[in-house]
Parts: C-alpha cells; structure tokens; sequence
C-alpha cells in the first residue's frame, strides 16, 4: 500500500480515533463525536442516505474517497464501507490529504 491518504487511516484507527460501519458511524454522529465522515466510492446509496442525513443535522461535514470499499478495507484491516473520525488533528490533516490528491 503505497497511498498516504490509507496509511494515515491506518493510524488513525490504530491510535483510536476512528469508526467504522454505517449503523455505529451514525451513532457517533448523533453523540456529537463524529467530526468527519468518510465513505468508500462504491458504497451503497442506501445505507449512504442514512449516513449522510445524520451527518447534515448534526454538521458534521462527509466526503466521499477515491477508494472503493477493498482498498480501504485492506487499509483498515477490516471489512468497511463508512468510517468516521473522532479526533480533529486526524481529521484536518485527512482533509488535506484528499485535498491533495
């Protein structure tokens, strides 16, 4: 895996600050922890509506990857499609990651 943005993921989820799934990523939005949602490019539109409804209520802004859900799974090290982030350094610098790409 040669792709910063997936290896900062890893730590991320290595150091603790991220979720992953769409039923537990909507309850950490609606806890108020979410401060970022990410979801894979080939994930399902269904369960993406109820992800990005509890993201516009509560603010919390959502961006969609280049990755599909394989690569970020091989990432993370676990079957997922919608992660969200919990710390705002991992989630600012995740932001400009994508921004770079």
């Amino acid at each position: 895996m040669n792709d910063r943005l997936l290896s900062f993921l890893g730590l991320c989820k290595r150091a603790g600050y991220l979720i992953s799934g769409a039923d537990t990523v909507v309850r950490t939005v609606k806890d108020k922890k979410a401060l970022l949602v990410l979801a894979a490019s080939d994930f399902s539109d269904n369960s993406l509506k109820n992800v990005e409804k509890a993201a516009v209520q509560y603010g919390v802004p959502i961006r969609t990857l280049k990755h599909d859900k394989d690569a970020l799974s091989f990432a993370l090290g676990k079957h997922c499609g919608v992660i969200c982030v919990t710390d705002k350094g991992f989630a600012d610098k995740i932001l400009t990651l994508m921004s770079e790409e």
